[in-house]
């Protein structure tokens, strides 16, 4: 397991006094997120003394706001105040029955939301501090990049861990099955989480600490694993999965309770995520035409605004690095790059290196932003 640095602060631990956890209901749907900031100054400060902006982070699946555990203590450090929200479907956030709940456009909107909810005077503060660093991994990723579409006006920059960018397209809607067969053979994993199968088979604190643990890097006796890109879940090798090298038995407990707290012990929540691909599309339509309007290339072409960082992982099986090429297009200003030999779960296989990442990339655009404070 990666250890911190004597460079970053110690990660979050499960209940860490550092981070304040909170709900909120937004649009009709409750969230909860964990919040953190620099100590305020005990004699009201002046304006050098505030935070120096807002950073909204964002999990994927399996994953919980707690997936961002080694990077809130260091962006809190360097003087930003962190919120982390548990998605539609995980954690302590609510499982809603439509699906529309848990599309990019419905997300990205409810997000916005919650930020200006916790920033003192809300949209105010935020265009005053330039807008907000917006940070994605997995589903999370892929949130991030949409938030920057449709809010570049309050998106300061954003980066995404292991997550690509693609650009919506116009056309007729093209089925997950079709993709899978076609262009995306790494995603055929989703035609499974999609349905009901994997619905019905993880349930219950025992069977989704089996799923976690492999999903997590653990094994069976004989090299067994508990899922692939190819197949999804494999059912049978449930039991045999030994402990994660990623987790500790705390956090994995943590992880447990909170997977399992949501939605009577059912991970359907989680799952609907995968479930959206029709949605997004109608949502999709509807975002081209923004950004027609803004005179945006009908191609695609740089129609990300703010500044932007993505980390690839050289070892994600799920989001490959071929995923990536080609992207730097569709970037109004030079896209950084950078990557990190590491599986799907950089975040935690890689902490310091995704952290220093985060650091070069930021430094130019605090840098810039205090100079307008």
């Amino acid at each position: 397991m990666a250890a911190s640095t004597v460079d970053f602060p110690p990660k979050l631990t499960p209940h860490d006094p550092r981070v304040v956890s909170k709900t909120a209901t937004i649009n009709g749907k409750k969230y909860h997120y964990l919040f953190s900031a620099p100590p305020a100054p005990t004699d009201g400060g002046d304006a050098a003394s505030q935070p120096r902006g807002t950073v909204l982070l964002i999990h994927g699946w399996p994953d919980l706001s707690f997936g961002w555990r080694y990077q809130v203590p260091f962006l809190v450090s360097l003087g930003l105040r962190v919120i982390v929200p548990d998605l539609p479907g995980f954690g302590r956030s609510e499982s809603p029955a439509e699906l529309t709940a848990y599309s990019f456009k419905s997300v990205t909107h409810d997000l916005l939301e919650l930020v200006e909810h916790e920033v003192p005077d809300g949209r105010q503060q935020i265009e005053k501090e330039g807008g907000i660093i917006v940070g994605g991994h997995d589903w999370g990723g892929a949130v991030a990049w949409r938030f920057a579409l449709w809010f570049p006006d309050v998106t300061r920059a954003v980066f995404s861990v292991c997550t690509p960018f693609w650009a919506p397209r116009a056309g007729e809607f093209v089925p997950l099955k079709q993709k899978v067969e076609t262009v995306l053979p790494n995603f055929r994993y989703q035609l499974q989480l999609s349905g009901p199968e994997f619905e019905a088979q993880v349930k219950g604190e025992e069977k989704i600490r089996q799923f976690l643990s492999g999903m997590y890097g653990a094994k069976g006796p004989d090299g067994e694993r508990v899922f692939t890109t190819d197949k999804g879940c494999l059912f049978d090798n449930l039991p045999k999965m030994g402990k994660s090298p990623l987790l500790d038995e705390q956090e994995m407990e943590y992880y447990v309770k909170e997977v399992a707290g949501n939605d009577g012990g059912s991970m359907r929540g989680g799952l609907n995520w995968y479930r959206t691909s029709e949605v997004n599309y109608e949502d999709e339509r509807e975002l081209l035409k923004e950004l027609e309007k803004r005179g945006k290339n009908a191609n695609g072409e740089k129609i990300v605004e703010p500044p932007a960082l993505f980390v690839l992982a050289t070892r994600d099986a799920a989001l490959p690095p071929a995923m990536a090429q080609g992207m730097e297009k569709f970037f109004e200003k030079k896209l950084m790059r950078r990557e990190v030999e590491a599986s799907h779960w950089a975040l935690w296989e890689q902490p310091v290196k995704v952290n220093q990442a985060i650091a070069e990339f930021l430094g130019g655009v605090l840098t810039e932003g205090d100079a307008k404070l």
